[in-house]
């Protein structure tokens, strides 16, 4: 089995085979629409051969869709037959925060926050990979956790203070939701300079790993 991985951002598209390890990167942004994805997929891949596609998408999926359209790209991402436009190949699309918490597994019960542009969630039990809405949940002042601990919040109160809001989140994230290990990956995760010697921070790259155990008997989505 040869898959390809791909892993959806708002600033760049990337992807990657199992033959074909090297990550491709593509410039995404509010004009790309899933059209446009996969014909840029098709001309860097050309003489790849693949048989299995795992998509990552930045947003709540559900039956191999996305139920809403994503905030910083194009439009026409939730009726759009991904299947049909990868060759009827097997695939399968999960959150992105889900699919690089999988690749980031390691046992047990852990719970998965992505630092980025946003604050990504996920959980993973038992090899079972579950996303997460956590972001919108209220926590301070009026204020939800993704407020908080996303780019503004960064941009807002400073890295020292944001640094404290983020170490108090996973005290209460990880009680609340008896984790066994907690991970944090996103492009922000690596500005924090005291993490707990509990927590691992992960490359973004772990998310094409995930995007491989997908297809694993042993790893895959609840949903």
């Amino acid at each position: 089995m040869d898959i390809l991985a791909i892993d959806i951002g708002g600033t760049h598209i990337k992807f990657c085979t199992q033959r074909h390890p090297a990550i491709v990167k593509i410039k995404s942004g509010r004009k790309m629409t899933p059209q446009h994805m996969v014909e840029a997929i098709r001309a860097e891949t050309a003489g790849w051969k693949y048989d299995h596609v795992s998509i990552g998408f930045p947003g709540p999926v559900v039956h191999n869709l996305p139920l809403r359209e994503p905030f910083n790209l194009g439009k026409g991402w939730m009726k759009f037959r991904y299947d049909q436009a990868f060759a009827n190949k097997p695939l399968r699309m999960i959150n992105d925060a889900a699919m690089q918490a999988l690749g980031s597994y390691e046992g047990g019960r852990m719970l998965f926050l992505g630092l980025g542009t946003g604050l990504g969630a996920a959980m993973v039990v038992d090899g079972i990979v579950q996303a997460m809405e956590v972001a919108h949940l209220p926590w301070k002042k009026g204020k939800t956790y993704e407020d908080l601990l996303g780019l503004a919040g960064l941009q807002r109160m400073g890295r020292n203070k944001w640094e404290k809001q983020v170490l108090e989140a996973i005290t209460v994230l990880q009680v609340g939701l008896r984790c066994d290990s907690v991970v944090l990956g996103g492009g922000n995760a690596v500005l924090l300079k005291h993490p707990p010697k509990d927590v691992r921070i992960v490359p973004n790259s772990n998310a094409f790993e995930g995007g491989f155990r997908l297809w694993l008997p042993k790893h895959r989505s609840s949903r």
